[in-house]
């Protein structure tokens, strides 16, 4: 048994592409969104949502962590975990809550690595990522002895 889960950021305000996710990605196990949507919750009922430092609506977590197919995701944002100059505070919470994987976003750039055994996940922004490549999202596709993960551009 696997679980396919959509992974999006920083989308700042822009509806349409989440829409688009969610029409392309209509069968998917679940939406994450980590945080930077500028929007309120209600808008955003599909997803499982943080808070990034430019969400000011009432009823979003600092910090959430999901258990699925084995694995425990620890899903924020990143603006309070100083992650520009580097993930260790992210591998550090991750261990301290047993997490294999962390998903946060707030640098609008892809990335995806492993560290210290554990997987660092960021999908870039859906409106406009900072090293200049498209904006996109992640699919991951979760097995209880794998993570398969596909880099996705907006159409």
């Amino acid at each position: 048994m696997s679980a396919e889960i959509i992974l999006v950021s920083d989308n700042h305000s822009a509806e349409k592409p989440l829409e688009y996710v969610l029409r392309r990605h209509r069968h998917a196990d679940y939406f994450i969104h980590c945080g930077d949507s500028q929007m309120p919750k209600y808008m955003l009922r599909s997803f499982i949502c943080v808070r990034g430092n430019n969400d000011f609506e009432p009823g979003f977590d600092k910090e959430f962590i999901l258990s699925v197919e084995d694995h425990r995701i620890l899903i924020l944002h990143g603006h309070l975990e100083n992650i520009w100059r580097s993930h260790d505070i992210l591998v550090y919470k991750a261990q301290k809550n047993h997490c294999d994987i962390v998903c946060f976003g707030h640098t609008h750039m892809y990335l995806d690595e492993v560290q210290d055994g554990i997987r660092l996940l960021n999908p870039g922004s859906l409106r406009h990522n900072r090293d200049g490549s498209k904006p996109g999202y992640m699919q991951i596709i979760l097995d209880p002895d794998k993570i398969l993960v596909n880099r996705m551009e907006l159409e």
